[in-house]
């Protein structure tokens, strides 16, 4: 049973991964510089929402315990939040209906925010990692909201500039609150600052955490005065990519028992949508400040493919 917890997951979030990469083969070789990365945000996206879709089936049992307890029938709504994730992992994979899958992510983890994140906050307010945790969810929200505000550019502007809008205030804030834990406590490993702390191998421990709480404060404040907010928003999702490649993957690969595999994948997953939902955003943004979205052939594309 525990090594088809830690199997499931890995395979889904593999398979996405790779299913993403295929359908956007030709668009990241036609992009250039960083917009190659903006070309996989969807991808990034897909294969951590695949991830955590096949750990709600593998790990039913556990995950259910989360479900609020004043719902009945927990196990049900373990799967069909696991065959949601699943659908919009496969509908971000293919750039296929994000004009629906969009905002009903963005809706799923928005009633995952007010209904079980916000009660803990409430109830432990001097938790900082029960906020970390409702502030990473506000952001998965907020990139889903930016990505289905991209989808709706032609067919609503006015609804599309202000899903964009509630997209970008509601991922900057969380970013300011992240670099500031960063500093406060760098001894833990940087990305969303949850209880991971820093391995000892890694060198200059203390620098790394402090750089990367800087990046996220200055586009935090750059994405709510909304200047260079598509860079600062692409900055934000090349730092989780690195940390993922570079931190929580050879954490991963060096934990050993089943629990702390388990709890290796959620870290990488976790990272890498983090890092997705910034780039997202970054699709949403203006290129070079411009007063509009961006209207390049990548943000376009949802809507085209919806």
């Amino acid at each position: 049973m525990v090594s088809g917890i830690v199997f499931w997951p890995s395979f889904a979030g593999l398979a996405f991964l790779i299913l993403g990469l295929v359908v956007v083969r030709k668009e990241f070789a036609a992009a250039q510089g960083l917009e190659k990365l903006v070309v996989l945000g969807p991808v990034f996206v897909a294969a951590s929402l695949a991830t955590f879709g096949a750990e709600h089936f593998a790990a039913s049992s556990g995950i259910s315990q989360i479900v609020p307890a004043w719902m009945p029938g927990h196990l049900f709504w373990t799967y069909f939040v696991g065959t949601s994730l699943l659908a919009a992992a496969l509908s971000l994979s293919l750039m296929k209906y994000v004009r629906w899958s969009a905002p009903f992510l963005a809706v799923m983890f928005f009633i995952f925010v007010l209904s079980i994140h916000l009660p803990n906050v409430i109830a432990n307010p001097h938790d900082r990692f029960r906020w970390a945790v409702m502030l990473r969810d506000t952001t998965f929200a907020a990139g889903a909201l930016a990505l289905a505000g991209v989808t709706n550019q032609e067919k609503s502007p006015q609804l599309s500039k202000a899903l964009i809008l509630l997209g970008r205030i509601l991922f900057a804030f969380p970013l300011i609150f992240f670099g500031l834990e960063h500093f406060l406590h760098s001894n833990y490993a940087p990305g969303v600052p949850l209880p991971k702390l820093m391995p000892a191998w890694v060198p200059m421990p203390y620098l790394g955490a402090n750089l990367v709480g800087a990046v996220l404060i200055v586009a935090g404040v750059s994405l709510l005065l909304n200047k260079w907010s598509r860079l600062s928003a692409i900055f934000v999702g090349l730092a989780m990519v690195v940390l993922t490649l570079c931190l929580y993957t050879p954490i991963l690969c060096m934990d050993k028992g089943p629990a702390q595999r388990i709890e290796g994948i959620n870290y990488v997953a976790d990272t890498l949508l983090f890092g997705g939902m910034a780039i997202l955003l970054a699709m949403a943004m203006p290129r070079h400040d411009d007063t509009e979205p961006n209207t390049g052939t990548r943000t376009q594309s949802p809507s085209r493919q919806a």
